[in-house]
């Protein structure tokens, strides 16, 4: 309404499209952590008023407005991406990527899952050859497999 008020013609559908980018840019345009060398912004408010008055062509991702977003944290994950993985195998992947001893049970409380279905999930992850685990049950750990494009899973 504000904006109508000054001659534009906007309607809600922007704000509606990208409610989470423009709720964390207004927070980035306000939020100040010197400690941490982190001050406010106002460039993603620009980009979203860009694309909703002037017809900007910025990409509006609300990951782009995170404090400590980068274009290489996006490929930081233990997870291949060419994989097709469930929150709850991502989940459990990150998990065995950090600590590879981790028992199923543990796995299990992590998760807020119960322990068959932590087993289920265990199975369709070595089935897809994304992990496998080494030296046994009880003194074993799983090994993650990493899928580069057109490379085949090789257990060492």
């Amino acid at each position: 309404m504000y904006l109508r008020q000054f001659g534009f013609l906007v309607n809600n559908e922007p704000f509606r499209d990208h409610s989470w980018y423009f709720r964390n840019a207004l927070v980035r345009a306000n939020f100040n952590d010197y400690q941490l060398g982190i001050s406010s912004t106002t460039v993603f408010l620009e980009r979203f008023f860009e694309n909703l008055l002037f017809n900007g062509k910025n990409e509006l991702k609300n990951r782009y407005c995170h404090i400590r977003w980068s274009a290489e944290a996006e490929s930081q994950s233990a997870i291949p991406k060419c994989q097709n993985v469930t929150l709850e195998e991502s989940a459990i992947l990150n998990i065995l990527a950090q600590s590879p001893k981790t028992t199923q049970k543990q796995l299990a409380v992590e998760i807020k899952k119960s322990e068959r279905t932590v087993k289920r999930i265990m199975d369709s992850l070595q089935k897809k050859n994304l992990i496998y685990r080494k030296d046994g049950k009880r003194n074993g750990s799983w090994i993650i497999l990493s899928l580069k494009k057109g490379e085949k899973n090789t257990k060492k």
